[in-house]
């Protein structure tokens, strides 16, 4: 894929709604008010400032019990779930404090409703002026059901069966309402036309949905849509429903096949690739020196213990690896977890020769796609990165929050500019202008659905 001079990368920000990596929030400079509304409201200032897209909200819901049946290890280490707010929550005190960052939340179609998600989603792009993005996940745990009256999680591929049907409903009831079916008139009166907004009557094989929506249709028209399926079919729903891919890479030959694969995956549904924006995430280390960039790693290394790692794994992949020996390589697994992960980890394995208890180190404190060292190296390998079109920007990930953002603005921003790959104004004001994806026209899901229908 070749770029025009004129071309700039994207930069989201991956934030943790609590402690955030096992040994980043033990680092010295590492703040603790994650149930505290400035701490976020902070770092959202930070990366308005630093002109970042969007900031993205992953979430969990549970606290595992993966490693070794037991929830000990992610409360002991502070692992992904030992404790996590709501998303949409937490972004809406970011809403309040900023005028242009996007604001994305995960929320799973597996354990939610589509008129919640679509009304939640409706309402945040309003009170947000047009920021609001959805990051669609299908979940994949056990421990997730079991919170939700379910002994069991839904197979994979009916995960994707219930997701598909939910873009569906979502985007008939965010289409439920014309553009300009509010009228106000108080003379009239007449608040809201009743020719346009209509019930969308809905009945499939998940959902039965009367509609309409009691919230105007999104400013955006649609939310920003982003996805991180790694598996064949996950790939597949990316392609056909998602705005933005967030995938990581051990390396730029992974990368560059994987946008590769996905571009012409969502050529194939009939899409312009280049709305298919992909944003690997990156866990920059930064220094003003070589010699500060080491110190840092060796004190954020320190900080780890090889099981805090395998515990996020075990989660991830769906696989106890207390079972494993620890002196021995990660072992070759069938993973129902996040396949994307397993890759990852999988080629690191292979080309370090690592023990199982090194790759949980390593997993615990990794730096994808090795963004390590002082500001004009980072971005010489983003912009290596960006050029090979291997991404169409990155998801900047925290090895301790919120000063590793504070950071990256503080240092690499400013040589990204300089080399003028990444904005130093915001030229529109919502999520889309930031993305340069255009607001799509009602009913423009159906031509999705058509496409992939006469595909199969």
């Amino acid at each position: 894929m070749t770029r025009k001079n004129t071309e700039q990368l994207h930069l989201g920000a991956f934030i943790v709604a609590g402690p955030g990596r096992p040994g980043g929030w033990r680092h010295p400079q590492s703040e603790d008010g994650w149930l505290t509304p400035d701490y976020y409201r902070r770092i959202a200032q930070t990366l308005e400032q630093g002109r970042f897209d969007l900031a993205f909200f992953p979430d969990i819901l549970a606290v595992p019990n993966r490693f070794g049946g037991s929830h000990e290890s992610q409360l002991r280490y502070g692992a992904l779930g030992s404790l996590r707010l709501e998303p949409t929550q937490v972004l809406a005190t970011m809403a309040a404090a900023t005028n242009h960052l996007g604001l994305a939340a995960t929320k799973s179609t597996s354990y939610y409703e589509p008129f919640d998600i679509a009304r939640g989603f409706a309402t945040l792009d309003h009170l947000s002026g047009g920021r609001a993005a959805w990051n669609i996940v299908t979940s994949f745990q056990d421990a997730e059901a079991r919170n939700f009256s379910r002994e069991q999680h839904i197979p994979r591929e009916k995960r994707y069966d219930r997701a598909d049907e939910f873009l569906e409903v979502t985007h008939k009831l965010w289409d439920s309402w014309a553009d300009d079916a509010l009228v106000a008139d108080r003379a009239e009166p007449l608040f809201a036309d009743p020719d346009k907004v209509n019930p969308i009557l809905h009945k499939g094989e998940w959902f039965t949905v009367d509609g309409p929506l009691n919230v105007p249709r999104p400013p955006q028209g649609y939310p920003v849509l982003i996805q991180a399926g790694a598996s064949d079919r996950g790939r597949d729903f990316a392609a056909r429903w998602a705005d933005v891919v967030f995938v990581t890479h051990y390396s730029l030959e992974s990368a560059v096949a994987f946008a590769r694969e996905m571009k012409a995956r969502a050529a194939a549904h009939g899409r312009d690739p280049r709305h298919l924006k992909i944003l690997p995430g990156i866990t920059p280390l930064v220094g003003e020196t070589q010699a500060i960039v080491e110190e840092k790693r060796k004190l954020l290394s320190g900080l780890i213990d090889p099981v805090a790692g395998l515990t996020t794994l075990s989660y991830h992949l769906d696989v106890d690896l207390s079972v494993y020996p620890l002196d021995e390589p990660l072992p070759h697994l069938k993973v129902p977890g996040v396949t994307g992960h397993y890759d990852e980890m999988r080629e690191a394995s292979d080309k370090a020769g690592l023990t199982l208890a090194e790759a949980g180190r390593m997993y615990a404190n990794r730096y994808e796609g090795d963004f390590i060292g002082t500001p004009d190296i980072i971005a010489d390998k983003m912009q290596e990165w960006f050029e090979a079109g291997a991404c169409d920007g990155f998801m900047v990930m925290a090895a301790w929050q919120p000063g590793a953002f504070e950071e990256f603005v503080r240092l690499v921003v400013p040589e990204l500019q300089r080399r003028k790959l990444f904005r130093t104004e915001y030229e529109g004001k919502t999520l889309r202008d930031h993305l340069g994806l255009p607001r799509p026209e009602r009913g423009a899901w159906e031509g999705k659905s058509a496409r992939l229908e006469a595909a199969e």
